[in-house]
């Protein structure tokens, strides 16, 4: 194999022992610095000019990526990306730009200066503000890469208490940030919800709301032509069935969630009060 290609499978970055470890030549390695193709940041470490910023970082502060900044090599769902880069260096000295973490309890296994996932989580859950926290979560034991019930024996003790309230608000399947965001806000107003309900001649439906009012939470792919008209045909088709529906997008999930439960509301409160019952047809008699 390359040595570059060797380096890019890593972030771009990796330490001298691991790369003659791996069969390359310590002529080879000093060839390519003399060359300008490789950089050493520290010593005993190397790396490729257009290096992973945030691995890069790791191996400067003898650390692992873990929290926010390791979400993305385990796939897992972030509501915004980090500001700063989150590692667990396991010597409690300060370091500017970074927030450093406790040291991992739990044995790493990727070829990337990266926490093992249940320190990652765990990490999360007591550092993360309680919804970010909680879709970094759901997304991981939504793939079945980690269980709730091993999450929370770790989490013993009144100092992470906090932590476990975020285990409660999970639910069995989210397809998306938005559906276990979606439930978090429903759930906090009050309002009784139940997720991924099929109805007749509908199909499944993201929520259906105190069990008249279905809320779809539509991503990206429901903005293509095709997407519209079907989702167009389920309104109709809902509505035949005596279910009104409401759509919601990522920014009213994320961004203005007081606003949507409020939207709900109202039509909830029009629905209770007789809005849509057949008196309101002022009079007239329906066309049969």
């Amino acid at each position: 194999m390359d040595l570059e290609l060797f380096l890019a499978r890593r972030g771009g970055v990796a330490r001298r022992s691991d790369i003659l470890r791996a069969g390359f030549q310590r002529v080879h390695l000093e060839a390519l610095v003399a060359a300008g193709r490789l950089h050493r940041p520290q010593r005993g470490v190397y790396a490729v000019a257009k290096a992973d910023r945030d691995v890069l970082a790791a191996f400067r502060a003898n650390g692992q990526l873990t929290c926010i900044s390791a979400a993305r090599f385990y796939g897992l769902w972030v509501l915004h990306p980090p500001q700063a880069v989150h590692l667990s260096c396991g010597n409690g000295v300060p370091k500017r730009g970074v927030v450093d973490h406790a040291a991992c309890t739990h044995e790493a296994t990727l070829a990337y200066p990266v926490a093992a996932l249940a320190d990652v989580l765990l990490h999360a859950l007591r550092c993360l503000p309680e919804l970010e926290a909680l879709v970094m979560v759901q997304s991981a034991t939504g793939a079945g890469q980690i269980s709730v019930s091993f999450l929370r024996k770790k989490l013993i003790g009144n100092r992470n208490g906090r932590a476990r309230a975020v285990l409660d608000l999970l639910i069995p399947r989210a397809d998306s940030v938005l559906e276990v965001l979606a439930h978090t806000h429903f759930i906090r107003a009050g309002l009784k919800v139940k997720m991924h309900v099929n109805l007749p001649g509908v199909g499944e439906v993201d929520c259906l709301v105190e069990g008249c009012l279905v809320i779809e939470l539509d991503g990206a792919s429901h903005f293509e032509p095709s997407q519209i008209k079907k989702d167009q045909r389920r309104n109709k088709a809902g509505m035949l069935g005596g279910h009104l529906t409401l759509r919601y997008f990522y920014d009213d999930v994320v961004y203005q969630p007081q606003v949507m439960v409020e939207e709900i509301r109202a039509v909830l409160h029009l629905w209770a009060t007789g809005r849509f019952a057949p008196g309101c047809w002022q009079g007239r008699t329906p066309p049969s």
